[in-house]
């Protein structure tokens, strides 16, 4: 191959013959010499082909082929695309003859610089070495030398695996197989702060860590053979330096990266040889899943590597984690982090995010934490206006000191001090923000709906206020209430088997406070009653509807869609779950009820495990109720009476293996005169709120209180009688007025009982 006739370095790609005397020439000269002297051959050459300068230069470097061993300067594998080049270039070059004086006074000065031209030729080889790792990769090694790597706190017996796998003669390829968040790429990180810091085996100083990147090494491989030929050249590159670590994260993705339609060929498939002979050594990273499902059922590629199961960290390695990265987070968002925040962060993450990993999710918070904090900084959009105006100062100031204007240049500078001085103590009064308990519970609440003032209040404090809570809603079930009340404390305490989900069964007759009391504990432990999932098990009477809980199996309708209770419950971990009615569901539905209430935990039609343990699981019947004599009453003996009768209908109804696992089963009493009367003016405080609500107020007399329960009143039925009595004496009036603008925003409305007939009158006038 022909030498540039300037640099005698490069390939020569334009060529043109040079008359002189009657002899002609042939003369060479390489792309970079001829951008330098400014021949507008290049010019055509790209408006001919429509190739960028870029595509050019990358064309010609693979002319320059890697210096083989020994003596020889040239790879000839080149040779075809250098002569393509070269035809292509030359229909164009032969007229530029009289650019060709140019050549003999540009040799004299490439002559002088010949030794720093070597130089720097020594250290393009070396780049050209790694050209494909440098583009479809990332040299973590470098990164670590140049500091732009954070800290590893712990995980040392997984980064000592790693070596120790690394170190051996054959099958030296470690697979880091761990859950999604748990710090996978964050050991190959470590790595290569252990390779720069001189804390491996011999046979790997010197090595360099690159994280590979399949998605760049796929993009833009329009025709067969092109992500081939790239991953060939990434292979050689690492064979030929000898000292390269491949990094592929999400490894399970080389199964089918770069396979075309019908084909074989795929990363995985040109990876094997250079593994089965020891040529290159990777390190992958996957899920346990994935690997599973992917690096598994290919045992020629799964015996290539070794796995190392990277577990989650327990809380206390998160917390240390957090506080040896926590300068980072502070330098960045111009905040200060206590170390109690951050262990609040991590104990907050670990309790109510259930569907991540730590500490990833403690991380987060954490960096959200800062964000946020950040966000209502104001001192810091005044700094960044400060260093602009300071840049402006500084170049006019620079410019006047060109003109020899030193005068104002003076005054420049002072105005600079002043700024700097200005900028300094904004800076210094900005670091004092600082990242509050607040703030984390603030992003819990964003991420779980959980609301602040339940994240920080004092459990134990809520809890020991739990029955007076209640009964701010329940009036009468004392002993149903304290049995509840009772129960969600000793399992809150931790007084129970972990993972657990507390379980009630709720019996009583119909009207009698079973969902009301459901609904006001979502509201007490979880902030509102939308913490409540609700499954009517009447529409689960049938055996193939019990799949409708989990997901629909592979091949039905609906298998993409998640079960109803499963879905629901990951998407909300925190929550009560009433399954109302509960003896009308079919038998096979207890069989799954079992697992949960034992483990706390579910597998869906996906296969991903669903956890129950921060649930309230709350089943309702009315079995047994019908059983109560005309003997019975409502003292304590006739409670217990009929407690006695509704457990052994619970006993013949259900198997015992499945009451064995409820926590607490609570008979609901009917509901005397006197709750009744209490319940009526709860509900009528519904009433009055809603009128406010269209800005008007609403006065209710005793008389009409205690007319709402005569009509209302039905032993059988308990309080569902009194709302609709309610509606029918008093809403349906309102509205009705309401509607013939005889009510009008700002009016007092009074109901009055006169001669046994409820009466609406608005300032003395009857309607």
């Amino acid at each position: 191959m022909k030498k540039c006739s300037i640099c005698n370095k490069n390939t020569a790609v334009v060529f043109a013959t040079k008359f002189e005397n009657g002899k002609s020439e042939m003369k060479g000269i390489c792309i970079p010499c001829a951008k330098k002297m400014g021949l507008p051959v290049i010019d055509q050459i790209m408006q001919q082909t429509g190739m960028t300068e870029e595509e050019i230069e990358s064309l010609t470097e693979e002319m320059d082929i890697n210096p083989a061993e020994g003596e020889e300067e040239f790879n000839l594998d080149g040779l075809e695309s250098q002569q393509s080049l070269m035809s292509l270039f030359n229909n164009k070059a032969e007229d530029k003859e009289e650019n060709l004086h140019l050549f003999d006074e540009e040799r004299d000065s490439f002559a002088d610089t010949k030794e720093e031209t070597r130089k720097q030729a020594k250290n393009k080889k070396s780049k050209r070495k790694k050209k494909h790792l440098d583009t479809y990769g990332s040299n973590l090694t470098e990164r670590a030398i140049n500091k732009e790597v954070d800290k590893i706190i712990g995980r040392h017996r997984e980064i000592d695996r790693v070596i120790q796998i690394l170190n051996r003669r054959t099958k030296n390829n470690p697979i880091l197989i761990g859950e999604p968040g748990v710090g996978k790429t964050a050991i190959a990180e470590g790595l290569a702060v252990r390779i720069v810091e001189k804390q491996v085996p011999a046979k790997l100083f010197g090595a360099e860590v690159y994280l590979l990147d399949l998605t760049a090494i796929v993009a833009g491989t329009q025709f067969r053979g092109q992500f081939e030929g790239r991953m060939k050249s990434i292979i050689k590159e690492a064979q030929d330096l000898g000292n390269i670590i491949l990094v592929i994260d999400e490894v399970h993705n080389i199964m089918g990266a770069g396979e075309v339609h019908g084909g074989v060929m795929n990363a995985a498939n040109i990876l094997k040889p250079a593994l089965a002979k020891g040529e290159i050594q990777i390190i992958g990273a996957t899920t346990l899943e994935e690997y599973r499902k992917h690096i598994e059922k290919d045992a020629a590629l799964e015996r290539r590597f070794q796995p190392v199961l990277i577990e989650e960290p327990t809380l206390e390695e998160t917390i240390e984690i957090l506080k040896g990265i926590k300068e980072y987070y502070e330098t960045y968002h111009k905040v200060t982090i206590s170390d109690e925040v951050l262990e609040t962060a991590a104990k907050l993450s670990e309790r109510y995010i259930t569907d991540r990993y730590l500490p990833d999710k403690a991380i987060d918070v954490i960096d959200e934490a800062g964000s946020r904090a950040n966000l209502k900084n104001q001192g810091l959009i005044e700094v960044e206006a400060l260093k602009e105006e300071l840049n402006v100062l500084q170049e006019n100031r620079e410019a006047l000191a060109r003109e020899n204007d030193f005068e104002k240049a003076a005054q420049y500078k002072v105005e600079e001090c002043i700024l700097i001085d200005k900028i300094k103590d904004i800076e210094e009064e900005c670091s004092k923000v600082y990242i509050t308990v607040e703030d984390i519970a603030a992003v819990i609440e964003a991420w779980t709906k959980i609301p602040v003032q339940k994240i920080t209040e004092k459990e134990a404090q809520r809890l020991l206020q739990l029955e007076e809570k209640l009964h701010e809603r329940i009036i009468g079930q004392n002993e149903a209430v304290k049995s509840l009340a009772r129960t969600i404390r000793r399992n809150r305490s931790g007084f129970k088997k972990k993972k657990k989900p507390s379980s009630f069964i709720f019996v009583g007759p119909t009207g009698v406070g079973k969902t009301e009391l459901v609904k006001a504990l979502a509201s007490e432990l979880f902030g509102n009653e939308e913490a409540m999932i609700r499954m009517d098990m009447s529409e689960y009477m049938e055996k193939h509807t019990v799949s409708k809980l989990i997901g629909a199996p592979p091949g039905y309708i609906g298998y993409d869609q998640g079960g109803q209770l499963t879905e629901k419950v990951r998407r909300r971990p925190y929550s009560v779950i009433l399954l109302d009615e509960m003896e009308k569901a079919h038998p096979d539905v207890f069989n799954l009820l079992l697992q949960i209430l034992e483990d706390g935990r579910l597998t869906d039609n996906q296969g991903r495990t669903v956890f129950f343990e921060n649930t309230v699981i709350v089943m309702t019947s009315n079995i047994g109720t019908q059983l109560k004599s005309s003997g019975i009453g409502f003292g304590k003996n006739g409670y217990e009476a009929m407690e006695s009768k509704v457990r052994d209908a619970l006993k013949e109804t259900f198997r015992p293996e499945f009451l064995n696992r409820i926590d607490e089963i609570i008979v609901f009493d009917r509901l005397n005169r006197e709750e009744l009367y209490e319940i009526v003016d709860l509900m009528l405080k519904e009433v009055v709120e809603e009128v406010k609500e269209k800005g008007m107020t609403l006065e209710i007399s005793d008389e009409v209180k205690a007319f709402i329960l005569e009509k209302g009143y039905d032993e059988k039925y308990g309080a569902r009688p009194l709302r609709r009595t309610i509606q029918k004496y008093i809403e349906d009036e309102i509205a009705e007025n309401y509607l013939q603008n005889k009510f009008h925003e700002g009016a007092h409305i009074k109901v009055e009982l006169i001669n046994n007939k409820i009466f609406l009158t608005q300032e003395n006038i009857k309607y």
